[in-house]
């Protein structure tokens, strides 16, 4: 496996541990975080990154402030990771405002054309999107994860009318995946995942 681009100070993974951890969550945990990085490992073997610190740093951040619901949370993770980057890597040369752009790209998932990113935008989102490709039972523990966070915060007959509504449509998109590379390897069970999920 390929080395992290980047080591962050004990301190700051720390903090980041705790913000994973707030509130308690069934998927959009630090195991989701760990799942990304696996697929930025791939691609690091494949195409490759042109600003892998970056994206590495929107890979562990991205999720990083969530709750059910909210429809800030990308943003409000975005604004941790600068912060973080400001107190935590001002000697690294990091580009903030290029992870800023990635974490708030994630709040458009399932809306995107490839025509409307860059290939390096792509393949992170994809990374993200990856889980639409898991093995079935995989995916079927993602699936009740998500249900599992919005139970108590929006009524279950909503949440499965938007959950089927997002996944269908999700589906309807002639790329799935914004890049070629997951494309390739991805789009045909991310499709058979979703037909089952929303049939």
């Amino acid at each position: 496996m390929p080395d992290a681009p980047l080591i962050l100070p004990a301190a700051q993974l720390a903090e980041l541990g705790a913000a994973y951890a707030d509130p308690p969550r069934a998927y959009h945990n630090f195991g989701h975080v760990q799942a990304l990085l696996r697929h930025f490992d791939e691609v690091a073997a494949g195409p490759g990154w042109q600003q892998p610190r970056e994206v590495y740093l929107a890979i562990l951040y991205h999720d990083a402030i969530y709750q059910a619901g909210r429809s800030d949370n990308e943003e409000r993770s975005a604004q941790l990771a600068a912060r973080a980057i400001a107190q935590w890597l001002p000697d690294h040369a990091i580009d903030s405002e290029r992870v800023i752009e990635l974490i708030r790209l994630t709040a458009r998932h399932g809306q995107l054309r490839p025509q409307d990113v860059d290939a390096e935008a792509a393949l992170f989102l994809d990374c993200d999107m990856a889980i639409l490709a898991a093995p079935a039972d995989v995916f079927d523990a993602y699936d009740r994860g998500i249900a599992e966070e919005y139970r108590g915060k929006v009524p279950g007959l909503l949440f499965r009318i938007n959950r089927r509504r997002f996944l269908k449509g999700v589906l309807a998109q002639p790329r799935i995946f914004l890049s070629d590379f997951f494309h390739a390897r991805c789009d045909a069970a991310a499709r058979a995942n979703l037909r089952r999920a929303t049939g």
